[in-house]
């Protein structure tokens, strides 16, 4: 499926192509962290196919608890989370942040991971009373 999207401002812009049944959701506690919410939505992206068609994302390299280094690329003027991959010139993929996509609407999560962290009310949401207003 191709997808672009990009930045909350506007300034970082891309395009890929992406298996929608790749979608995921993380609730390790460093997406969390870096999400600023309970969980990060993600979806993988072939290196060859995902290409900036606007702007240049800041790197920031995080250091997972296993010793890996992931770098992290983000608006540096508005800074929208848009894609993390492996920390080389020459990625074999880019995991791009579903919330970026234009097409986020057709990128339904199909797994989970780390839910061992998960906060224990992020697991169920169904119940939640449902404001339908100010949605776009």
């Amino acid at each position: 499926m191709h997808i672009d999207g990009g930045c909350h401002c506007g300034f970082i812009r891309y395009e890929a192509e992406i298996d929608p049944s790749a979608v995921r959701i993380c609730h390790c506690t460093d997406c969390q962290t870096l999400t600023g919410s309970a969980y990060r939505v993600t979806v993988a992206a072939p290196s060859e196919t995902f290409k900036l068609t606007g702007g240049k994302p800041k790197i920031y390299v995080k250091l997972a608890e296993s010793g890996n280094k992931r770098w992290h690329g983000f608006c540096p003027e508005c800074g929208t989370p848009v894609y993390a991959t492996a920390p080389t010139e020459t990625p074999s993929s880019y995991g791009i942040r579903v919330g970026t996509a234009t097409q986020r609407a057709q990128l339904a999560p199909k797994a989970q991971s780390w839910c061992r962290s998960a906060a224990p009310w992020a697991m169920n949401i169904e119940a939640l009373p449902k404001n339908m207003m100010g949605n776009r």
